[in-house]
């Protein structure tokens, strides 16, 4: 599996690491992602996501069901 959120689409960006003297080398900057899983109440089901945390901190606010609605919309899940 990718390493991209799957209800944001956040995934690596690729940057420079830049030395004392200034030299510059490829890197990436992989999203922060974790494996969770939810209970959609709805459903009657466990869920399991791969999530960043900016997305978990979302969830915690508005809620799963909120959220995956979104996600749907913004085309990050069909």
């Amino acid at each position: 599996m990718s390493k991209v959120c799957q209800l944001t689409g956040k995934k690596a960006m690729v940057g420079n690491n830049v030395s004392h003297a200034m030299n510059k080398t490829k890197r990436k900057f992989n999203a922060n992602l974790m494996k969770k899983r939810f209970y959609l109440p709805e459903e009657d089901r466990w869920v399991t996501l791969k999530v960043s945390t900016s997305a978990l901190k979302t969830i915690n606010k508005k809620g799963i069901t909120a959220v995956l609605k979104e996600a749907k919309a913004n085309g990050f899940i069909k």
